[in-house]
């Protein structure tokens, strides 16, 4: 796929998707991208994915190294703007997915359209719920939407998808895969018809939605879909289908072979993480996280007496590499927001069992862990469950999640506490 071609296309909307390495295969050698991490949550558990875990040497959908507020995303995005002068897009990809936590990702996108209203803006969303927002994105000025559509056929996407949460509802098997399906080709008509181009992602997992997916690719042409992007299972650590083959090359090739009869195939993808910066496949963005982007300027004042206590989940006590759900021990700091000491190691009970689990509503013991944290400002950890998240809000504790060395990021954490502070003050 080379630049594209205009059809009933806006000279705008023409410009823009030339300047987007993910629409146009020219532009991926010219101009840069970044994603930005505001969206933790999730509505449906694919059997791929697992998106608990995070290395810095791993690149794929649903990885991050720390998860942004809208405003922190908007400082980040004016601090890389200056730093990589062909930044074209930003986009917002999780590491959950973008409608999931719509009020952040229209927040953030308000942010830097304030700042920057030249930047080209896109999502990528599972399409759960596309009907409920499509008409909020339309209205953005967002021309550029990712939606991952595996499988036409509910049986199939059974065994794709573990459960689907809609409306304060957890559906499972068929019927979860019936009702996304739906909601996706809803949500998928709708932007279409309204200008948005469309992307759709097909994951090619063999031996379950592989001989299916040229009929997805011909439903999606119907719709009006402007490329299509196959791409390979990548097996990941902890998920399901963490034992099955990664697609080869040569199979996926072979199959957009094929699709390609139908509707224009991306080949360049990356499987970008969810904080990705810069040139596809010249990741830059364990360069530009906000934990380098402290500043003494941003550390608070120590004149105001302002004591924090923030509790840390740490393996080993140096990085901060473990997730609230699976920590057995909290690191007790305490410090003026600069200097920081470890006053106490307090003995917890796992808050989830298992990878899924961590984002359930299901009491199991875990009220004495949130009443462990009673004296606490903040929690930091490299990840945590929306349901622990929420309990802990609803108590006034602080959630950072980060993922570096302690020492920076209980600073980190400060410095959020208190522009958090700040803000509303005003």
């Amino acid at each position: 796929m080379g630049c594209v071609c205009s059809g009933t296309m806006s000279a705008d909307v023409l410009e823009k998707t030339n300047q987007h390495p993910c629409y146009s295969a020219d532009a991926h050698h010219k101009y840069a991208r970044m994603h930005l991490p505001v969206a933790p949550r999730c509505n449906i558990q694919c059997n791929y994915c697992n998106r608990k875990f995070d290395c810095v040497n791993e690149s794929r959908p649903g990885v991050t190294s720390e998860v942004l507020t809208p405003d922190f995303a908007r400082d980040k995005f004016i601090w890389v703007k200056e730093e990589i002068e062909n930044l074209s897009v930003v986009g917002i990809a999780g590491p959950g997915d973008a409608l999931a936590d719509w009020p952040l990702t229209k927040k953030t996108i308000e942010n830097i359209k304030a700042v920057n209203p030249d930047i080209i803006f896109c999502l990528s969303t599972n399409g759960l719920l596309l009907p409920q927002y499509a008409h909020e994105i339309v209205a953005l000025g967002i021309k550029h939407v990712t939606v991952t559509v595996n499988t036409l056929d509910p049986v199939i996407g059974a065994k794709i998808y573990k459960f689907v949460t809609y409306q304060g509802k957890r559906y499972e098997g068929v019927q979860a895969a019936e009702l996304l399906l739906v909601n996706q080709l809803a949500g998928i008509e709708y932007l279409v018809k309204h200008g948005i181009l469309v992307k759709i992602n097909i994951v090619m997992i063999k031996g379950i939605n592989d001989s299916h997916i040229p009929a997805v690719v011909k439903k999606v042409k119907e719709l009006g879909v402007f490329v299509t992007n196959i791409m390979p299972l990548i097996p990941a650590s902890g998920s399901a289908f963490e034992h099955l083959p990664q697609t080869s090359m040569k199979e996926l090739n072979a199959l957009r072979d094929v699709c390609q009869l139908d509707i224009q195939q991306m080949r360049h993808c990356q499987q970008c993480r969810a904080d990705a910066i810069g040139l596809l496949g010249q990741d830059r963005s364990q360069e530009f996280r906000m934990c380098n982007r402290i500043t003494e300027s941003m550390v608070p004042k120590t004149e105001t007496s302002k004591v924090y206590q923030i509790a840390v989940t740490s393996k080993h006590g140096k990085l901060v590499d473990q997730h609230f759900g699976h920590a057995t021990q909290l690191l007790i700091y305490q410090g003026d927001g600069k200097e920081f000491e470890l006053r106490e190691t307090r003995t917890v009970n796992q808050y989830c069992a298992g990878m899924t689990e961590c984002d359930t509503g299901e009491d199991c013991g875990r009220d004495k862990i949130l009443e462990a944290l009673q004296d606490c400002n903040a929690v930091l950890t490299m990840r945590i469950g929306y349901h622990a998240k929420e309990q802990l809000g609803k108590k006034g504790i602080y959630i950072s999640e980060y993922c570096d060395t302690v020492e920076t990021g209980l600073r980190y954490t400060a410095t959020q506490i208190e522009e958090l502070s700040r803000r509303q003050a005003l």
